[in-house]
């Protein structure tokens, strides 16, 4: 009977009981909700804020690079050796637009009275030879040397899309990461003999920036291709053996501009080649007239992947400077190549004001569809076009 009478209370007191349970799990449920509904505000805040942020720095940094871009703060920020400032203008350089080209010009008078006082390289080679990895293994011991060394590397251009890929850069992954080294690469366009069409204003530039040293990297050319001799002190031809290029020794062209043949690729089982190859160089020289500085061009062998060959190929350079030096041909064809920078600009300026002339480009196109109807021909509608300026 006792335990009876304790059943009614034992209920109540459960009912009690779930009756706090179920009021604390409904206070829990409201705070985190509540507290989760803090966070998210606080998230979108965060988001909002951040938003604004990456819109402030955007901003920033479009400010910063419309800061101090006319020409006389370039000219000053390249003097003082700015790279960022060297790019900047070697892309005004480049470019076809009439504004950038008047500023571009501008930059160049500045720097000019400063430039003239470096090491001009010209590095060239059939595709394949190897000249990204030579010159990264030249580079880093010219770099090694404390020099400052500018490296203008000029990428062929495809004839139908107009694009190039501008690779160099990725091929010399040491020699980009040297504290005393630029690297710009640039597209050669339309322009002939495996230099880009600015690259003697290129070279200025980077003289007035301090680089004491400038290799200038052509395309990978041939027999034809040789204006790279035109504006560089030292014309260096890198060739393969074993793979009929000995051959071309016997030809003239660019082989009779080289003031040194170097044998890339002398290692491994190809060292018998490139010795044999050597032979048939230094009697192939021999075939050409005396160059007018007396300089006797030197064949030499190297393994650019295995840095042999490396310190005689700059010690021959070096040595060559002194002598040209001495005998005062380097200013001489320093004049030369100035009178050759002159005739070509003309070319240039005559090409470009040719094909802006309104009244050309409107009947240009009548003269084009005039000879696919047989009714002129192109020497005849060139003549024609020409008396419209």
């Amino acid at each position: 009977m006792f335990f009876y009478g304790l059943i009614p209370k034992i209920l109540l007191l459960t009912g009690k009981i779930i009756i706090l349970v179920i009021k604390f799990v409904l206070k829990f449920s409201h705070l985190s909700h509540k507290e989760s509904h803090k966070n998210t505000s606080e998230k979108k805040e965060g988001a909002r804020q951040k938003g604004n942020t990456n819109r402030d720095a955007i901003a920033k940094f479009k400010a910063k690079r419309n800061v101090n871009t006319s020409a006389e703060n370039i000219a000053e920020a390249i003097l003082k050796g700015d790279t960022v400032a060297l790019s900047k203008a070697i892309t005004l350089i480049e470019s076809t637009n009439p504004i950038h080209t008047e500023k571009a010009n501008k930059i160049l008078s500045l720097c000019l009275p400063y430039a003239n006082d470096s090491i001009r390289i010209g590095i060239t080679g059939v595709p394949g030879v190897g000249k990204s990895t030579f010159i990264e293994s030249l580079g880093n011991y010219v770099a090694e040397k404390n020099n400052k060394l500018a490296v203008l590397a000029v990428d062929p251009s495809s004839s139908l899309s107009r694009g190039s890929i501008l690779g160099d850069k990725t091929r010399m992954e040491q020699l980009v990461n040297h504290p005393h080294v630029y690297i710009r690469p640039s597209a050669a366009g339309t322009s002939l003999g495996g230099v880009a069409r600015k690259t003697r204003e290129s070279i200025v530039l980077c003289e007035a920036c301090g680089f004491k040293t400038i290799f200038v990297e052509t395309v990978g050319v041939g027999q034809s291709e040789t204006a790279v001799h035109s504006m560089v002190d030292f014309f260096l031809l890198l060739k393969l053996a074993g793979a009929g290029d000995e051959l071309q020794g016997i030809k003239r062209g660019i082989i009779e501009l080289a003031d040194a043949i170097v044998i890339n690729k002398a290692d491994g089982d190809n060292v018998k080649n490139a010795e044999k190859a050597k032979t048939q160089f230094k009697k192939a020289l021999h075939l050409y007239p005396p160059k007018q500085n007396g300089w006797e061009p030197k064949v030499l062998l190297a393994s650019a992947l295995e840095q042999r060959g490396i310190e005689k190929t700059w010690k021959l350079i070096e040595n060559y400077i002194s002598e040209v030096k001495a005998t005062n041909h380097f200013s001489a064809k320093r004049i030369q190549q100035n009178k050759f920078w002159l005739h070509q600009t003309i070319e240039d300026l005559l090409k470009s004001n040719f094909y802006q002339n309104e009244k050309v480009q409107s009947a240009i196109d009548e003269q084009i569809a005039a000879i696919e109807r047989n009714e002129t021909t192109p020497f005849a509608a060139a003549q024609y076009l020409f008396t419209l300026q």
